[in-house]
């Protein structure tokens, strides 16, 4: 920011890049449900989506602890903490995610290596995630196979995803010039410290959903599990499919089901960063439960 000509657009893009990131990861995630692309023969292409999308989260989380601030500092000690909850090896793992006996700058120096390893598995399981894609071809909105009739990359998709990425581009450039600091957390400007605890502690955005699922469930170690959960109930739609049909455009009720969810991880984003008190307690226990209905019965 103060030592590189221009390094504030780059610290900016940075920085905001992986909301924008989260954006497109979480609106290819809508449409793959909708669409159906996780029923066979893509289930691999799915699972290897859900891994990416799991590293793609360790990644940010790891990231977002490297400015040290406030909420840096104590989103790192309580996000750590939670798995303290497992029986007899918690306390060894924490110790190990800590590098010692407290977040220090032992976690840092950790952190800080695993966020930059930790993209190169990304880019690997994206080369394999296309690779197994091209096996069956890409899902459609129709939901009819791919072999029997076949558009041609270029010109066709090459000019539609070229428009797209300059619309998205604008809108990235809109927040790295204009608001900058729109989506990160005011108290991170304020230098991490152990002696003084935020009001109220908040993750970044795009884990606002996860979070709100740990924190409707009093129980420490179930609500882990339960964070867990909610990334690894993905996996069990491509196994509980039953549905003959594919896209969701000739499944009036499962349309209802698949806008109820939409609604339902809005409004868990909106929970998680609300003050654990009630009624968004209990919405949040709801909205939960919905969660994880879908993705076991109402997904079919």
């Amino acid at each position: 920011m103060r030592d590189v000509n221009n390094g504030w657009v780059l610290r900016y893009t940075h920085a905001n890049g992986a909301s924008m990131f989260f954006i497109v990861i979480y609106i290819h995630i809508a449409r793959g449900l909708y669409y159906g692309s996780y029923a066979s023969p893509r289930a691999l292409v799915w699972i290897l989506g859900v891994v990416i999308l799991i590293l793609m989260m360790a990644t940010a989380f790891m990231g977002y602890v490297l400015p040290w601030g406030q909420m840096s500092f104590w989103g790192a000690t309580v996000i750590t903490n939670l798995f303290s909850a497992f029986p007899l090896i918690g306390d060894k793992i924490v110790t190990l995610l800590w590098g010692g006996f407290s977040v220090d700058n032992s976690t840092l120096n950790r952190f800080f290596s695993l966020h930059y390893l930790l993209p190169f598995l990304i880019a690997g399981s994206v080369i394999l995630h296309i690779a197994v894609l091209h096996q069956d071809g890409s899902n459609n909105p129709l939901g009819i196979s791919s072999a029997s009739d076949k558009i041609s990359f270029f010109p066709y998709f090459v000019l539609k995803d070229t428009l797209s990425f300059i619309a998205f581009l604008a809108f990235f450039a809109f927040f790295v010039f204009f608001f900058p600091n729109a989506l990160g957390h005011s108290d991170n400007y304020i230098e991490g410290n152990s002696l003084v605890t935020p009001a109220h502690i908040v993750p970044e955005w795009y884990f606002l959903p996860s979070y709100a699922i740990l924190r409707s469930i009093p129980n420490k170690l179930i609500g882990v599990l339960a964070l867990f959960a909610s990334l690894l109930v993905l996996l069990v739609l491509p196994f509980n499919n039953t549905s003959k049909i594919r896209s969701s455009v000739y499944r009036p009720i499962h349309q209802v089901f698949f806008w109820f969810l939409i609604f339902d991880f809005i409004l868990l984003g909106y929970i998680g960063q609300s003050n654990p008190e009630t009624p968004y307690i209990e919405i949040g226990q709801i909205a939960s439960v919905y969660y994880f209905f879908y993705f076991c019965l109402g997904g079919n």
